[in-house]
């Protein structure tokens, strides 16, 4: 059901670690059926780190619960995510089902750092002790001193200072910052190859928001990580991202290297966000009008037709392809 090429199948001789085709997801509710991930293709190659960028709402979080298979119970998932760890056959995580299934990827082969650590991290278990669960769950016959090692390992890595003081404490006496390292000391203990950071630092001030960033790109060039950056803000995107998605009302609605996203962007929602986005050099902010459509409630065409200020009659005929086809840097928008 896919009604266009997205950007990112453009580079057919780049391995892909993660393929998505035609992904959707669907949820139950008293109005029916929605779907807040709607036909998504993307890839991510080795090492390499992608934004996806939207407002809330838009459905960047429900895309990486599916991929972590964390879904609400009665949601559907159809189309294709392909996860190519090894040289063996991909796996579809669209088609998995059984929890010992999602058990073997978890932790191992993508692990995921959510934006709150607080609500993430049990508040009456020691950190050290949830990296060993974390480690465990996958290395069971680990020894007490092997496990040991290995939680300080994690913690060093995550440039948590003195990590065998901060292995013994619990979540509420450490900072916002040190319970972030924390995270994402524990998704990485079992040595994922994709990790999805999903606004890892709107909750953190600035400073401390730059050191996360910088180390989120340092264990990715390190470890060669493939790295799924989730975020509203395109300044944060800029720092971390050599691709960028722009996500709106489910969909895929612009995407390429971030450089050229930023500096030309193409469909009038990315030029809405930018326009609304705070810099030192422009002091007004332009807010994009209107809101963001129900799910239960899409314009029969482009979704954002009703916001946009460049509106025809053929944004309300069809959901706009990928222009120009088989590019770098392309955008649904009829305008192209």
């Amino acid at each position: 059901m896919s009604v266009g090429l997205c950007a990112s199948e453009y580079h057919g001789d780049v391995r892909s670690l993660l393929g998505l085709h035609g992904l959707n997801v669907e949820l139950p509710t008293a109005s029916g059926w929605v779907r807040p991930v709607n036909d998504i293709s993307l890839r991510i190659a080795p090492g390499e780190s992608l934004g996806l960028v939207g407002e809330s709402g838009s459905g960047k979080t429900m895309l990486a619960l599916s991929l972590m298979g964390l879904l609400p119970p009665g949601a559907r998932v159809s189309g294709e995510a392909l996860l190519s760890v090894t040289e063996a056959a991909p796996k579809d995580l669209a088609k998995l089902c059984e929890e010992d299934h999602w058990r073997a990827v978890r932790g191992r082969e993508i692990a995921m750092v959510f934006q709150e650590p607080m609500t993430s991290l049990n508040p009456v278990m020691r950190v050290g002790a949830q990296i060993e669960e974390a480690i465990r769950a996958h290395e069971p016959h680990l020894t007490a001193s092997h496990l040991q090692r290995r939680v300080h390992a994690a913690l060093e890595r995550a440039a948590v200072p003195e990590p065998d003081v901060r292995a013994r404490q619990f979540p509420h006496q450490l900072s916002g910052g040190l319970r972030q390292r924390v995270m994402i000391a524990m998704a990485l203990a079992a040595n994922p190859k994709l990790l999805i950071a999903d606004e890892p630092t709107t909750a953190l001030d600035v400073t401390v928001q730059k050191q996360i960033l910088e180390l989120l790109d340092q264990l990715r060039r390190e470890m060669e990580l493939a790295l799924l950056f989730i975020t509203h803000d395109l300044g944060v995107v800029a720092k971390v991202a050599g691709r960028v998605a722009v996500m709106y009302a489910g969909r895929i609605i612009e995407e390429g290297p971030t450089h050229k996203v930023l500096l030309s962007p193409q469909h009038p929602y990315t030029q809405g966000l930018l326009a609304a986005s705070p810099t030192i050099v422009r002091g007004q902010l332009i807010p994009i009008p209107g809101t963001v459509p129900q799910l239960a409630a899409l314009p029969p065409g482009c979704a954002f037709a009703p916001r946009c200020g460049y509106r025809r009659t053929e944004c309300d005929r069809a959901v706009p392809a990928f222009r120009p086809p088989h590019s770098e840097h392309s955008a649904r928008c009829v305008l192209i």
